[in-house]
């Protein structure tokens, strides 16, 4: 198997996610590529829940179109995730409640009905102990050695008890007896994975990689609040910011948290609040005192499906035009894998201190909770720039300080508060190059002027896109976030077609930048895929100077990610008709 696709599915709390666990690391172990995603109701325990995995022996940003194993611990994962179990996949069902229905499978798709439920509770005493039974039948279709399937469970539950690892290996073994009983032997199985010889990796989250990428840009400053999917954010920083020096505040709302970071960002920290798009709307006024008081801030926004409460944990890309637009001046970045967090994490953190600003970070719950496989990140090259920062000797040597002093780059120098000779008066009210409040018209007519001209001042330091294809295709795919891996698979597909592509995926959304706008122009047309309902980016893109009547729009906002095999439907449609 040089890629497969692997859905476990129930219901909250059956434990769905461990069994994708162990197999990761299995997978892992073996040197495939991983991607790992999940499909969960917004809710504490129960509701459909699935764990997603693919390993592909090339680096894959995304769940592939068709499933090739299904273990379905109910009826409703089957009616769910069924008909997309390719024809000639396996479905392991969980008999407990009664047999599967098969109406909602292909005909070539075979079915191993188990009542692993039921045998967890009558010879473990557990229903828990359901899914590493599950896992033992999981490892005879791989054909995996039982001490390989063993090993893989002893190290999933090390920090248990020897009393709960036990029960679990009984619970293992006993899934290779049922295996038996069909037939599937130990290396005997249907699929067989390769050993791939290949350097370390990690398997991470976006959100992981980003809160990671702040700690080393020097981020010492994290205030948030709950808020799904940009939690785990929180969760990070509450667990390792300390071992770089830094404070983690959970305020008691959005509000709350971007206060005590702007505060924070005062005495020189380097600061970061995160949220998710409701979270963002409360963020909004302080956001715009970050702009007025020139304060270095990074914001992150894990989209979420919108508008309000919307779906918290379904994935969308709504909340652009709330990131990008306003009456001053910002930067607004977007990863396109985990690997791409990292990275934008900490030119985001620089960028703030450079433009003395705010710097947002566009993810999505995709990106943000989605794990995949990257090169370990090169932790020793961040560099921290403190920029115009100026010394208590810097201070001594000036005439005069001023905070908000008008340069040629917008850019002030400032020193912090307490530094001798150095008043710092901040307001949200329009003020003159000392702080004080001002309604003078030149003046007012200058500080706008000056904020303006700080986004130029960091312009050649924007993180460009990234390019796949040809370079000569007549069509261009465009995407962000979570729509990366899909292009660039999709893109792959349509070359075998016989349909040359090629691929932008621009990491600075806003300015936009003219890398975007001439990879727009130098097309017939490109294909701008997005989750929203508005066409958020395609409108974006227009607006800055893109000419429209080339693009054409991709969207989905139903909650649910595009497969390759989406865009290479409607584009080879497309494309064809474009030919006629």
């Amino acid at each position: 198997m040089s890629d497969i696709n692997i859905v476990v599915a129930g219901q909250g709390g059956d434990g769905s996610l461990t069994v994708v666990t162990l197999l990761s690391r299995v997978l892992g172990q073996r040197g495939y590529h991983l991607y790992s995603a999940r499909n969960v109701a917004s809710r504490i325990k129960g509701g459909h829940a699935a764990a997603m995995l693919r390993g592909s022996t090339v680096r894959r940003g995304c769940m592939g179109d068709h499933i090739d194993l299904l273990f379905a611990f109910d009826s409703e994962a089957i009616r769910i995730a069924g008909p997309r179990v390719a024809d000639e996949g396996m479905v392991i069902f969980d008999s407990s409640i009664g047999p599967v229905q098969d109406e909602h499978l292909a005909p070539g798709v075979r079915v191993i009905e188990i009542p692993f439920g039921r045998l967890a509770v009558r010879d473990l005493r557990r229903d828990l102990f359901k899914n590493s039974l599950g896992f033992g039948v999981v490892a005879r279709l791989l054909s995996l050695e039982d001490g390989e399937a063993i090993d893989t469970l002893r190290h999933r539950f090390a920090r248990q008890s020897d009393r709960v690892i036990d029960a679990n290996v009984d619970a293992l073994k006993s899934g290779f007896a049922f295996a038996d009983e069909l037939g599937l032997t130990a290396l005997n199985g249907p699929w067989v994975l390769e050993q791939i010889e290949r350097p370390s990796q990690l398997f991470i989250t976006g959100n992981q990689a980003l809160s990671l990428g702040f700690a080393c840009a020097g981020g010492r400053f994290y205030a948030g609040y709950p808020i799904t999917p940009a939690t785990d954010i929180l969760d990070w920083m509450t667990a390792h910011l300390h071992k770089f020096g830094g404070i983690v505040i959970q305020a008691e709302d959005e509000l709350a948290a971007i206060n005590m970071a702007i505060g924070a960002a005062l005495t020189g920290a380097r600061t970061m609040v995160a949220t998710s798009s409701p979270g963002f709307c409360l963020m909004q006024e302080g956001l715009s005192q970050l702009g007025a008081a020139e304060i270095p801030m990074v914001l992150v926004d894990v989209q979420r499906a919108g508008p309000s409460t919307g779906m918290p944990t379904k994935p969308e890309q709504s909340g652009l035009n709330m990131m990008v637009y306003g009456d001053f001046p910002r930067i607004v970045l977007a990863p396109g894998d985990s690997g791409d967090a990292f990275e934008i994490a900490t030119l985001a953190t620089d960028l703030a201190q450079r433009t003395r600003g705010p710097v947002i970070i566009a993810m999505d719950q995709a990106i943000g909770q989605d794990a995949s496989t990257t090169d370990p990140f090169d932790t020793k090259a961040v560099e921290v720039d403190q920029a115009k920062r100026l010394t208590a000797t810097d201070v001594a040597d000036l005439k005069e300080y001023r905070r908000y002093l008008v340069t040629s780059d917008g850019v002030s120098p400032w020193a912090v508060p307490g530094t001798p000779g150095a008043m710092n008066l901040v307001t949200g009210n329009e003020h003159n190059e000392w702080g004080q409040v001002s309604a003078d018209p030149k003046n007012r007519l200058a500080m706008v002027g000056k904020r303006e001209r700080k986004i130029s001042s960091v312009h050649s330091a924007l993180p460009l896109a990234r390019r796949w294809g040809p370079g000569d295709a007549s069509t261009g795919l465009l995407g962000v976030g979570m729509e990366t891996g899909v292009i660039v698979e999709a893109r792959e597909r349509l070359e075998i077609l016989g349909l040359p592509v090629d691929v932008l995926q621009p990491r600075t959304l806003w300015p936009v930048l003219d890398e975007t706008l001439d990879f727009i122009r130098s097309k017939e047309r490109v294909y701008v895929v997005e989750h929203s309902a508005e066409a958020q980016l395609a409108r974006l893109l227009a607006s800055a100077g893109a000419p429209h009547e080339k693009i054409r729009s991709i969207t989905r906002y139903d909650g649910v990610p595009f497969t390759p095999g989406n865009i290479v439907d409607t584009m080879s449609a497309a494309m064809a008709g474009a030919t006629h």
